[in-house]
């Protein structure tokens, strides 16, 4: 049997003030929610050595992964990496400052624009998702092959019950 966790402590404690209640969900939410804490934080500190914060990473890898010619319209950028355009903007002014991306006419229709990578914005989110990979592997390190695949199949169920 494994040693008491926070979890335990005080779900133990509710227990012992509220008998009446089940404090199983505690059990799951609370060791999830500190797990996220936890991984948010090491995830932070690899995009940092790269000089970006999670959303840039996110607008840098949603144009990586778009393919050539690393180009997206600003609300399709919004839709992909689900935050407002009002973020997005904030984010692509920051990565135009850095050089990492700019702002084109797009090359099928002349009057909108897109986002685009630009050759050092390429180099730093390559880097940065190797990085990240690594980063990701260390953090699993703890679990088998078996045991990521059925964390991996619960946690895409248990998403698809909540709808996202």
């Amino acid at each position: 049997m494994t040693a008491p966790d926070r979890v335990d402590t005080l779900t133990a404690q509710w227990r012992d003030e509220r008998p009446n209640l089940d404090f199983s969900p505690m059990q799951v939410i609370g060791r999830l929610h500190r797990l996220a804490d936890h991984l948010r934080d090491e995830l932070i500190a690899v995009y940092a050595r790269y000089g970006l914060g999670e959303g840039e990473f996110d607008v840098l890898a949603t144009l990586r992964r778009a393919g050539e010619p690393f180009a997206v319209a600003p609300g399709e950028l919004a839709r992909r990496t689900m935050v407002t355009s009002g973020a997005v903007t904030k984010r692509v002014d920051r990565l135009v400052a850095s050089g990492l991306v700019e702002r084109d006419d797009d090359a099928d229709d002349g009057r909108a624009r897109v986002v685009r990578l630009t050759p050092a914005g390429r180099r730093v989110i390559d880097e940065a998702v190797t990085a990240h990979l690594a980063n990701e592997e260390r953090l699993l390190e703890g679990l088998d092959a078996a045991q990521r695949r059925a964390l991996e199949t619960l946690l895409r169920a248990w998403g698809e019950s909540l709808g996202v």
